[in-house]
């Protein structure tokens, strides 16, 4: 199958990989830097994207806005003319400054999901920074779309489809996740195939392509070639990014990915209720027995959270995983996060998916 380079807007990649945000701290400027070096699109987690700031405990808002600029500028250092975006949520307080942050920083590309980005295109306007909302079923592909159509008059630059062995927070309940699972691929790819026809459908109406990307338990060249051949214009990769050399995570955290067995990576429930994919250490045991994980004071990192009643903290326990301190950490992970074998490079992660 011979390999096209992906057209988003103005914008031409030469590989038609995305390399998937990941946060807190996991995909910073130097893993986003290194995949857009390599011809690819470099994705910057914005979620408590200043952890590491002096300030970040007195003004995580502050140290995040700073944060959002310092990563952009080491990504661009190391890929002048490559392609670097940010993957902002929607369920974060202060989503909207943080939009406006990576679009004044001179952000590519923003992928929003987390929630669906009905406020985008108007915090964006006419920046020309490309718009990619996430969905994951035919549904919400249809109501961002026709919500876009008829409040801005406008379609997104590409739309990412993630599935359901991709890792963190998911866009589907416990109930789907398990059908569709236990069906293996097919039913999803049934799926799919609802979201492009949706797609096909406002390409027609504003005659355009709109570009679709694949997410979810994309771990090699096979399954790559399958998400092509269901229609998809480039894949996203995450969990395979994890172990390299590149990534911002501590040696530790990538460690736990190459010890991880099938058995140890579970669905779990993140405190603000959405089903999660990770690796079952200490501290998720202690979490599924019961059991409350004190946390530290509130860094407002989402906007539906409740500190008195969350069994733990999801900014403290993902900082805990970025830092290496992995006993005490949510281990965010895809499903084939436990094929992980060895620390590779990020051209080699490419060139053995493409």
């Amino acid at each position: 199958m011979s390999i096209k380079p992906l057209k988003i807007g103005s914008l031409t990649v030469e590989k038609p990989i995305i390399q998937g945000g990941m946060g807190v701290g996991i995909s910073l400027g130097n893993l986003a830097g290194a995949v857009a070096k390599e011809g690819g699109i470099g994705i910057i987690s914005s979620a408590q994207i200043g952890y590491r700031e002096p300030d970040f405990d007195k003004d995580p808002l502050a140290a995040n806005l700073r944060a959002i600029r310092k990563e952009y500028e080491k990504a661009r250092k190391i890929a002048p003319e490559g392609v670097i975006g940010f993957n902002i949520m929607v369920a974060l307080k202060h989503y909207e400054e943080y939009v406006q942050a990576a679009v004044e920083t001179g952000a590519d590309i923003i992928i929003s999901g987390a929630g669906l980005p009905t406020e985008l295109p108007k915090l964006v306007g006419d920046a020309g920074t490309m718009l990619a909302p996430i969905v994951s079923t035919g549904r919400s592909a249809g109501v961002i779309l026709k919500f876009w159509d008829r409040k801005y008059n406008r379609v997104p630059d590409l739309l990412v489809i993630e599935g359901p062995k991709a890792g963190g927070h998911l866009g589907f309940t416990r109930e789907q996740l398990t059908d569709y699972l236990e069906e293996e691929t097919a039913d999803y790819d049934e799926e799919i195939g609802k979201i492009i026809a949706v797609v096909r459908e406002y390409e027609e109406r504003y005659g355009k392509k709109i570009p679709v990307a694949l997410a979810g338990g994309i771990e090699n060249r096979e399954q790559a070639q399958h998400a092509f051949a269901l229609g998809a214009d480039a894949i996203q990769v995450a969990t395979r990014f994890v172990t390299t050399e590149e990534c911002d995570a501590d040696i530790r955290y990538k460690e736990a990915y190459l010890k991880a067995k099938e058995e140890d990576i579970v669905i779990v429930k993140s405190p603000v209720g959405m089903p999660g994919r990770a690796i079952l250490n200490d501290f998720m045991k202690k979490v599924n027995a019961g059991e409350k994980i004190p946390h530290s004071p509130c860094h407002g990192c989402l906007r539906n959270c409740e500190p008195a009643k969350i069994p733990y903290c999801i900014t403290d326990s993902l900082i805990h995983a970025a830092k290496g301190e992995v006993e005490d950490a949510l281990l965010f992970c895809g499903a084939y996060a436990c094929r992980a074998e060895k620390l590779e490079t990020v051209r080699e992660v490419m060139d053995s998916l493409l």
